[in-house]
């Protein structure tokens, strides 16, 4: 199956107002000669055709959609769907795109691939397609992250990347992607910096996007194919955005599905330690991009905050932005306590435990479902299993 890509953003990564390449004008060309090499590649039959191999043969695609029947009864009200992308290997959506990214560094001659990683999968599914290409691998994580999910510490290790340990700031994932950044700076002609969700200065939000895009054209289909219909609302949770709008792009011209991004809200939005930067960030740059992010008076990034390590960033994509301005996506928000027991609901209705990210999503399901009639589905991008978080959350709840 061929990649199908949406018209934004623009010849100068821009989506209406939101992206582009706020980066010294050195980094201008290698970034225009990687956007150059992308839509070079990816229209030769010989990378669609060894990407969707891997997608098929090695990822384990298509995901399924699965009716969490007991939930739905559990909460009452709309019938609820998940898309599974928990049971890819390596645990995640992240695969999909670190797939496309170790492919196009390969294809580029670059020697070494450099990333940041929050909650570790991005960090374990770019290890993993290294060791697949064959090409050097080195992840920065916080170290507070490094602490908390240790599972995925240890499969990057056995993966054969180089983890750089994060102690500067707070300690996670914006720091992380501040000493990859510096580490790439050292030699970006021969470093390949694969950015891990739709951020980052142009190409990557749409290179990321498009590699993603295969979650929601499957999920489309297979909704159709078995319910003989779209789902009324689809959800996914949204950090950096890449799980939903690998969901979204196949969704956006349904104007009869309605598209939920679900941010966190910590220990409260009113309290300063939470993620919610679409619903309380302001416009500006961080990263090389434009968007809305969480800043101060002199715009820089605020301390942020969430229980799940892939979501405690404070900026967002770019298309994100533009589809909250334009009103095409809602974004609403779930705080630590919601998500804890969804992760507990899911776990223990289904037998299906979910990341801590994910859980974001299933809270906002579970609330809305209620209001909604048994006629009515909802389907949650399930963007990763919780194999990573099972120990913190046994420790937080005592169990």
């Amino acid at each position: 199956m061929s990649i199908t890509f949406a018209p934004m953003p623009d010849d100068n990564g821009y989506f209406g107002e939101y992206g582009g390449q706020v980066i010294p004008p050195e980094l201008i060309q290698i970034m225009n000669e990687i956007n150059d090499a992308y839509e070079k590649v990816r229209q030769t039959p010989e990378f669609q055709q060894e990407l969707a191999d891997l997608n098929t043969d090695y990822t384990g695609r298509p995901s399924p959609v699965y009716y969490a029947k007991r939930l739905s009864e559990e909460v009452g009200g709309a019938k609820i769907f998940l898309k599974r992308e928990d049971l890819n290997h390596t645990g995640a959506h992240k695969i999909n795109h670190c797939l496309g990214e170790a492919l196009l560094a390969k294809y580029m001659g670059k020697t070494k691939v450099l990333a940041e990683t929050g909650a570790g999968q991005h960090g374990v599914a770019l290890a993993t397609a290294c060791a697949l290409v064959g090409i050097e691998c080195e992840i920065h994580m916080g170290q507070v992250d490094i602490e908390k999910e240790h599972p995925n510490v240890t499969k990057m290790k056995i993966l054969g990347c180089k983890l750089v340990p994060v102690t500067r700031g707070t300690q996670t994932l914006k720091d992380a992607v501040d000493s990859a950044f510096e580490e790439y700076l050292k030699d970006p002609v021969h470093y390949f910096y694969a950015i891990g969700s739709v951020v980052g200065p142009h190409p990557f939000p749409k290179m990321v996007r498009d590699f993603q895009s295969i979650v929601g054209r499957e999920a489309r289909q297979q909704f159709l194919d078995k319910q003989g219909k779209l789902p009324d609302i689809i959800t996914a949770c949204v950090g950096g955005g890449s799980n939903a709008i690998g969901l979204f792009t196949a969704f956006l011209n349904d104007e009869n599905v309605k598209l939920v991004g679900v941010e966190p809200a910590g220990k409260g939005l009113d309290t300063g330690q939470h993620a919610a930067t679409l619903t309380l960030g302001t416009k500006g740059a961080i990263h090389g991009f434009e968007c809305y992010n969480l800043q101060d008076s002199e715009g820089n990034p605020l301390p942020v905050y969430s229980i799940a390590s892939g979501l405690d960033y404070p900026g967002v994509g770019p298309q994100h932005c533009y589809l909250k301005d334009i009103k095409r996506v809602e974004y609403e928000t779930a705080d630590d306590q919601q998500c804890l027991d969804a992760f507990m609901k899911l776990s223990r209705l289904e037998g299906i435990i979910p990341a801590l990210e994910s859980a974001h999503a299933v809270a906002y399901a579970m609330r809305i479902a209620a209001s909604m009639s048994p006629d009515q589905t909802i389907l949650i991008n399930l963007s990763g299993r919780g194999d990573k978080d099972a120990d913190f959350v046994a420790n937080r709840l005592g169990l």
